[in-house]
């Protein structure tokens, strides 16, 4: 079994999710995949299992039977790979906003103990958005902003979606209690992991917007985001001791 995991939530994915899966196993990388499927419709958990057929032990399926968001979604995978002692788990989308290629240098500054948890940055030095209405990289931009002027953290892309993280910060992080599962997730973990004393660092990507399938952003993940900032700013932040 390979020492890194990639996890990849899916909810009609159909159009985007075989080629992401060639794109990330192709990779000059010892890595495993884990798809967390949301009940799919449209048959995106059926090609992740024609895609495991072909590359056995490398391809996995978590198949949840009703979409629940995509916090809740990754803490799913989050425990599945802990359970099969995974050094370090990625999280990435399936619609190559995310570039796979990134993957190589994300994991290996984890695994060289160069930092515990790997942020894919739109917003460091060499970084950047491809194809974005200038409306849409104002409001990322200022909501970058306004989480490190509430919070504190000295994260550049703090909503970023594309990250490592070692498994001890997860396995310190208590998964089962995060508050959110909508866009303040990605806010709320590398939150916790900055609070625990884990080193974040960020590495340049260039973020293209989805060419196939339809962005699950709308107003109440939106909402729920800048409101939740604020109750992260005074929550307390305790690891978790895990017993094997």
């Amino acid at each position: 079994m390979s020492r890194n995991l990639v996890i990849i939530p899916t909810y009609n994915e159909i159009e985007n999710i075989e080629s992401i899966l060639n794109a990330v196993i192709q990779l000059p990388l010892e890595c495993d995949i884990l798809v967390v499927d949301d009940g799919s419709p449209d048959g995106t958990g059926a090609k992740v299992l024609e895609c495991a057929d072909r590359f056995p032990g490398r391809i996995h399926l978590l198949q949840r039977q009703e979409k629940s968001g995509l916090g809740k979604a990754y803490v799913a995978g989050f425990n599945w790979a802990l359970n099969r002692s995974y050094t370090c788990i990625a999280e990435m989308d399936a619609d190559f906003s995310h570039p796979p290629e990134r993957l190589i240098e994300m994991f290996g500054t984890c695994n060289s103990g160069k930092a515990d948890v790997c942020v894919g940055s739109r917003y460091v030095k060499g970084g950047g958005v491809l194809n974005w209405p200038k409306s849409r990289l104002l409001l990322s931009k200022g909501a970058s902003l306004y989480v490190r002027m509430i919070t504190g953290m000295p994260v550049l892309d703090p909503t970023a979606g594309f990250i490592c993280y070692k498994s001890n910060v997860l396995q310190a992080i208590n998964l089962n209690n995060l508050q959110f599962s909508g866009y303040a997730f990605q806010i709320e973990m590398k939150y916790s992991a900055y609070k625990l004393g884990f080193t974040i660092r960020e590495i340049p990507i260039l973020f293209p917007d989805r060419i196939r399938g339809k962005s699950k952003m709308n107003i109440f993940i939106i909402k729920e985001a800048l409101l939740g900032v604020f109750q992260l700013r005074f929550k307390k932040f305790n690891p978790v001791i895990r017993h094997s």
